[in-house]
């Protein structure tokens, strides 16, 4: 038997799987949204600073590939927990203000069911497919 594999349906979750990532991500958003009041940030500061790493994406202006990888490190727990180390041991309160938004947008877009993206195309994500790369699957 020979097996086939599909790039617009290999590499990511499915179903209930998919599901409980995404709602994990709202709890991730939840949690940062507490923790960033904790901190006693402005909320001006959050709503002003919340899509920046959006700013990710013009990566794919040189391509997917390279699109991918900057997005996949601006939309990683990586970055943000770094920094959140970072603040914690300076004793720097703003780092771990601006950890928790940065946390906080992660978790939103994986809300959204929006992940990390593949080299094939900003549409291909662990999350599923997004966009024209889920409309085209359909279509096909």
């Amino acid at each position: 038997m020979t097996q086939t594999s599909d790039v617009r349906t290999v590499g990511h979750v499915t179903g209930a799987a998919r599901v409980i990532l995404q709602l994990e991500g709202g709890a991730v958003l939840a949690l940062a949204a507490l923790a960033f009041g904790r901190l006693d940030g402005s909320w001006g500061l959050f709503a002003a600073l919340f899509l920046v790493p959006d700013l990710s994406m013009l990566g794919y202006l040189a391509g997917p590939r390279i699109g991918a990888v900057g997005y996949n490190i601006g939309h990683s727990y990586l970055g943000p927990l770094l920094l959140a180390a970072a603040g914690a041991a300076r004793g720097e309160t703003l780092l771990l203000q601006l950890a928790t938004i940065w946390v906080a947008h992660v978790g939103f877009d994986r809300l959204l069911g929006y992940g990390l993206k593949s080299a094939a195309g900003f549409g291909f994500t662990h999350l599923g497919l997004k966009g024209k790369a889920a409309r085209e699957t359909v279509a096909a």
